[in-house]
């Protein structure tokens, strides 16, 4: 459980399975990143199709985005967190894997560091290897269905 007064930035997946997530797994005052916004507003975009299911999907995106850029005001990726990202990239790099292949998770956790946040993520393995740089706190992956 999250400290009292405690502020955290949120990974993305927060945000998309926010209403089913137990609101004390989460930070008392969350912020987000601008790399949030933009994985968001192009998961609007990446739906493929025109079918029901297709347009049905497009519009939960863009509910989704909608509501986080009216309750937030991103954090931006600034010249801090380049430099976090590079400890980041490699510290991923010495653990065997590729930075490449998660470099939106990689920029939030940079944006995380710089502003010296925590972040609270339900995909905690996605940022294996970063302790001492990244302080992630897991919370729990509900079950949407």
């Amino acid at each position: 459980m999250p400290d009292e007064g405690a502020v955290g930035l949120l990974d993305t997946n927060i945000l998309i399975l926010r209403r089913w997530i137990v609101a004390e797994s989460l930070p008392e005052s969350m912020a987000i990143s601008a790399v949030t916004l933009a994985e968001l507003s192009a998961g609007v975009h990446l739906v493929e199709g025109d079918d029901a299911a297709a347009r049905a999907e497009r519009v939960r995106r863009t509910d989704v985005l909608q509501r986080v850029e009216s309750e937030f005001d991103p954090i931006p990726f600034d010249a801090e967190a380049a430099r976090a990202f590079g400890r980041i990239s490699a510290a991923v790099r010495n653990r065997g894997r590729t930075p490449r292949r998660r470099i939106a998770d990689l920029m939030i956790a940079s944006v995380s560091t710089a502003a010296g946040l925590p972040l609270y993520t339900t995909n905690p393995d996605d940022f294996a290897g970063l302790d001492g740089i990244v302080r992630v706190v897991p919370v729990p992956r509900p079950d949407p269905h």
